[in-house]
């Protein structure tokens, strides 16, 4: 790896030139370096995916498939990516929205995500992000999906157990894990998530569809403000440097969807932002917000009250709208979002104890059920035609007659029941719709279900 020659002349001492990139394998005071007059490069995406490596900073860590010399000696042979390059735009050419394959859980009925957007998730520490992300690798199993999962200081183990969790479930067919842990050196933090998108780039330019997760853009915020104030660059606000907002912008702007004469590739980003205490107007969270087309707000309130994934359906919002949604999902959800934020502030009022209507109360007892069947543990995503089914089951009223702690035991049966009846499934999984015919047929199969379901329940109360 070679650096290109700086443009301009930094005074830079050498103790503060040390304290920057300090390291166990730095240069050391003698060693003859020369510029390279080339720009940060890293080899392409495809080397590390067919090696199964383990990747950390600009440098293989852990070997997990094979030997680290057989790979360096072909990647000799494999194009090089320029870390901070730039996209070939052809702004001529206008692109349908095209939808994702999404995060399986209760995050696509209520929020969109279409390919070559940019969609972060923000929520205080050990709110359930990296889980997120994880069960959004696990869902693109056989989507032709390439992800790039980029930790940004996250501690070995916490990465270790995110490989094992992927291996265990064979998606590391298609992941490439870049790391640059907590103990690595400033500039190696700054620079993963620059390598991580060139690893997606090359997919992109391959007329592939990549999907790039850095986890988390706050810890690579501090590490670029490191580096900046050893540097002596001049503070800004929170000690942050002045160009901090073109640190992120120059990283989630290369999310892009090419027309098809450039190959139909599409680079897709999910950053992560750590919130402190919820405070979503803080320097870092509100520069990313402006940069992304949505974001997924994760309460620390909802994780520890039993809601999984703890999304605040409030403050989560998406520019794209219903668009990105198929035809399927958008024909069962097209209120959930509304209805879920309506049951949050009813659920507010009804704590101070006053009488509710009727009206009310109904409206109460079908949120908490829809709460419920949003529900689901971790690693367990669900496909497309499994989460239309839950939700047209929950809208159509199957649900208010069972008893909210039955409601996840419910769906599950319920899923089961339809796999074996396969056709539902197999005509919204193959038309993406959920037309007449099919729609009619769904409302006979779930009222026979919540019938057998309903004598089950009954004849184990008399027992």
């Amino acid at each position: 790896m070679q650096l290109e020659a700086p443009s301009r002349r930094d005074h830079l001492d050498p103790q503060a030139a040390d304290r920057a990139v300090r390291r166990q394998d730095r240069p050391r005071r003698g060693r003859q370096c020369a510029p390279g007059r080339r720009v940060i490069s890293i080899t392409d995406g495809q080397i590390f995916l067919e090696a199964d490596l383990f990747f950390s900073g600009v440098r293989p860590a852990v070997d997990v498939g094979r030997s680290v010399s057989r790979v360096g000696t072909s990647a000799q042979t494999k194009a090089m990516k320029k870390v901070a390059g730039r996209l070939r735009l052809d702004l001529s050419q206008y692109r349908e929205l095209e939808a994702f394959a999404q995060f399986g859980s209760e995050l696509d009925p209520s929020t969109q995500r279409t390919l070559a957007r940019g969609e972060r998730i923000i929520g205080d520490r050990g709110t359930g992000k990296t889980a997120i992300l994880v069960d959004t690798i696990l869902n693109q199993r056989g989507e032709d999906i390439v992800c790039v999962y980029v930790a940004i200081g996250q501690k070995e183990s916490t990465v270790a157990q995110v490989y094992e969790r992927l291996k265990d479930a064979g998606a590391m067919d298609y992941t490439i894990i870049v790391t640059a842990g907590a103990s690595e050196a400033a500039p190696i933090k700054w620079m993963a998530p620059y390598s991580g998108c060139a690893m997606g780039e090359y997919f992109l330019y391959d007329g592939k569809h990549a999907l790039c997760m850095y986890d988390d853009l706050s810890k690579h915020a501090d590490a670029y403000r490191q580096m900046s104030l050893l540097l002596r660059r001049p503070p800004g606000r929170e000690a942050y440097p002045g160009d901090v907002f073109y640190l992120h912008s120059r990283l989630l702007e290369r999310a892009v969807k090419l027309s098809d004469e450039l190959g139909g590739g599409s680079l897709t980003a999910l950053p992560v932002v750590e919130t402190q205490a919820g405070d979503v107007s803080a320097y870092i969270p509100t520069n990313v917000i402006s940069i992304t087309d949505g974001q997924i707000f994760l309460e620390s309130e909802l994780f520890y009250s039993g809601v999984r994934p703890a999304i605040n359906v409030g403050i989560s919002v998406s520019r794209v709208g219903g668009n990105a949604q198929t035809k399927a999902m958008r024909s069962v959800a097209g209120r959930l979002k509304l209805d879920l934020a309506q049951y949050r502030e009813l659920e507010a009022f009804s704590q101070f104890g006053s009488e509710l209507d009727p009206a009310t109360q109904r409206t109460l007892a079908r949120g908490e059920r829809m709460v419920a069947t949003l529900n689901q543990p971790q690693y367990q995503p669900w496909a497309l035609e499994e989460q239309v089914a839950a939700i047209f089951a929950g809208n159509e009223g199957f649900l208010d007659e069972i008893p909210a702690d039955q409601v996840q035991r419910f769906q599950e049966e319920l899923r089961e029941h339809l796999r074996s009846e396969g056709s539902i499934y197999n005509a919204i999984r193959e038309e993406k719709v959920l037309s007449d015919e099919s729609q009619e047929k769904l409302r006979r199969e779930v009222e026979k279900f919540a019938k057998t379901f309903a004598v089950q329940e009954k004849s184990l109360v008399g027992t």
